[in-house]
């Protein structure tokens, strides 16, 4: 399970340091992709699996079932750590996720989330967290 806030800055190469508590869960290689939210999803192999069997059984006769799996699959690339603990991050999943300098990682359950310090400040506000707490406590969700 990932978990965590850190923060790191993003190189003029676009390498970013991978947190030392994430880089044993990830493994050897992993896959980044476009987040829903305006930052990077990143996922370890078993988990991307995971997703991608979840792909094969949707209908792919529906539109978002469609639109879904191309703005996952085609944003998605396989990455690796190098020996000084970055990893490079494409240029289009940079520009998606406006990376630029002050990088902000977060371990959210079975991923990594990477933003842009500035927008996770921007759109992780909790001031409506009770309302939040109780619409998942209607789904079943509850801590």
């Amino acid at each position: 399970m990932f978990m965590g806030e850190y923060h790191h800055n993003i190189d003029e190469k676009g390498r970013l340091i991978v947190p030392a508590k994430f880089r044993e869960q990830l493994g050897k290689e992993f896959i980044v992709t476009k987040g829903i939210d305006p930052c990077l999803y990143v996922y370890p192999l078993d988990e991307w699996k995971v997703i991608e069997e979840k792909f094969r059984q949707a209908n792919t006769m529906t539109s978002n079932a469609r639109k879904l799996s191309r703005f996952l699959f085609a944003g998605a690339c396989s990455a690796e750590i190098d020996k000084q603990g970055r990893v490079l991050l494409p240029n289009t999943l940079r520009e998606y996720a406006d990376l630029s300098k002050d990088i902000v990682t977060v371990g959210v359950l079975n991923r990594v989330e990477i933003w842009d310090k500035t927008k996770w400040e921007e759109g992780n506000t909790y001031d409506d967290i009770d309302e939040v707490a109780e619409q998942m406590a209607e789904l079943g969700i509850g801590i």
